[in-house]
């Protein structure tokens, strides 16, 4: 699942950033928009059957690439 998330966020973001820094803050730094954060949750739902909805989760939570991977994780096994 790891890898997946960082291939999405890769492809998202334009910019293999995310692998070398996975604590990069992807919204401080440009990565990623508040419109890329929406194409990351839709692409979570798709690849992984894991619904997360934008008022579900703070920025702060989902900032960086390693936050975005322990959320996801978390929330797929429940």
């Amino acid at each position: 699942m790891e890898e997946k998330i960082l291939s999405l966020l890769e492809e998202l973001c334009g910019s293999d950033e995310v692998r070398r820094d996975r604590n990069v803050d992807l919204f401080a730094t440009g990565l990623l928009d508040s419109f890329g954060a929406i194409e990351l949750l839709v692409a979570i739902d798709e690849k992984f059957g894991i619904r997360i909805e934008p008022t579900e989760v703070a920025r702060e939570e989902f900032d960086t690439p390693n936050k975005i991977i322990e959320y996801v994780t978390k929330k797929g096994n429940q």
